[in-house]
């Protein structure tokens, strides 16, 4: 109980003091430990922002989110040069209500957006590549989390922490 109630404090200090730079992305994992992901181009941290909400739209198992927040992405996607395919990605997930397609372009989506953010500049945080050797039929799939703590996009509440981080990429010094 402890746990929750130090949790909910240090959200609420983070929330309200403004000690934040515009444009990082903050999670609070369960021990209380904050990841400030910041990012040195406004563009990719707009495709971060974007990737992670469609992420945690397929962990709620949300299609109509995942929808809205798949559109976004795929905005975000084409005003950066080279991401034009990765944005056709996207657009499939927008085009569908159907979460068992969702989450299998996600797969390909996913594998493009962490090829981008092994080489962006990252300035603070860690961006956690994560791996459920179940998904798609037992093929795998990978994806992006700010925080350490598994919740799956590819299965949901049905196998929420099913899964293991298999990189972390930290900014380089």
């Amino acid at each position: 109980m402890k746990k929750y109630i130090g949790i909910a404090i240090i959200s609420i200090f983070m929330a309200c003091s403004g000690s934040a730079k515009k444009g990082a992305a903050i999670t609070v994992s369960p021990t209380g430990k904050v990841n400030e992901v910041q990012l040195a181009d406004p563009k990719i941290d707009s495709i971060y922002k974007g990737y992670l909400g469609l992420k945690n739209s397929l962990v709620a198992s949300n299609a109509a989110a995942a929808q809205q927040t798949a559109k976004d992405l795929s905005g975000s996607l084409k005003n950066f040069a080279g991401c034009e395919n990765t944005a056709l990605i996207a657009d499939k997930i927008a085009g569908t209500e159907d979460i068992v397609v969702q989450r299998k372009e996600f797969t390909a989506l996913s594998s493009d957006v962490i090829a981008l953010f092994k080489h962006v500049d990252l300035k603070k945080g860690n961006i956690y590549v994560q791996h459920c050797p179940m998904a798609n039929n037992g093929d795998g799939g990978d994806w992006l989390s700010s925080q350490r703590m598994i919740r799956n996009p590819y299965y949901g509440d049905k196998m929420l922490g099913c899964g293991g981080v298999v990189e972390v990429i930290s900014p380089k010094k």
